[in-house]
């Protein structure tokens, strides 16, 4: 996946400014940085549920389309995981997994079923599959909409945050989830407050301030050696609590 030249503006607010950034299949790449820094915005402009007014984005080599037919596909190749777990609340959690392949990529039913439960299965609510979305905890909620993004047997995932909306003893089980697919290989950018799991899991920690992007190295590089101002003082802000 490649991000060349993309900017993006909200009115007179530039909030991506001349964004470069290539992720290798099989990185797991952290973006962090202060409220405001254009991190969502980078991936709501990645998955096109923005559009950008310059710059191009690839998708395994591919130019993605601004709409149309082209998009769908493209974009069923990027899973998406948000703050909010989007939930179908009158669909039970199984239903809600299975429901992207079945009508998007209109497979069958019994080979989705199959699929969904063993993603239920890697996420560790098996048991939750029958259950409706109000029956479950936050934790387990955000690992279904893993499951979910999961199930279109995505390229990429994009993970926007995917722990701020719970509460603290949720936030590491769903982090767990995440480490493990880092680990099968799965190719993710990951906007997160967690440091921990930047430490962790990712391959490369990307820092963004004011639409930028200020400074990228390995979790061990940035989190012992930030080199400019900006990172250094948001490193201090945050670690110090």
């Amino acid at each position: 996946m490649v991000l060349k030249d993309v900017n993006k503006w909200f009115g007179d607010l530039h909030v991506l400014q001349d964004i470069n950034l290539s992720v290798q299949a099989g990185e797991v790449i952290v973006v962090i940085g202060p409220s405001g820094s254009g991190k969502s915005t980078m991936c709501r402009v990645i998955n096109r549920l923005e559009p950008i007014e310059k710059g191009e984005i690839r998708l395994a080599g591919q130019v993605l389309p601004s709409e149309g037919r082209a998009l769908a596909k493209l974009r069923s190749e990027v899973g998406m995981v948000f703050q909010s777990f989007n939930l179908f609340a009158h669909k039970t959690i199984l239903d809600n997994v299975m429901l992207g392949p079945i009508k998007v990529r209109k497979e069958k039913s019994s080979v989705v079923r199959e699929r969904a439960m063993a993603l239920l299965d890697r996420v560790g609510i098996t048991n939750q599959a029958d259950k409706y979305p109000a029956q479950l905890s936050g934790g387990q909620q955000q690992r279904a909409a893993i499951a979910r993004a999961l199930a279109m047997q995505p390229k990429v995932m994009l993970f926007d945050e995917p722990t701020s909306a719970l509460d603290p003893e949720m936030i590491n089980e769903v982090l767990e989830a995440m480490v493990s697919l880092a680990q099968e290989g799965m190719t993710m950018l990951v906007v997160t407050h967690e440091m921990g799991f930047a430490r962790r899991a990712a391959n490369r920690v990307i820092f963004m301030d004011e639409g930028q992007i200020v400074e990228e190295a390995t979790p061990n590089e940035f989190f012992t050696n930030p080199q400019t101002q900006r990172a250094q003082d948001f490193l201090s802000k945050i670690l110090t609590h």
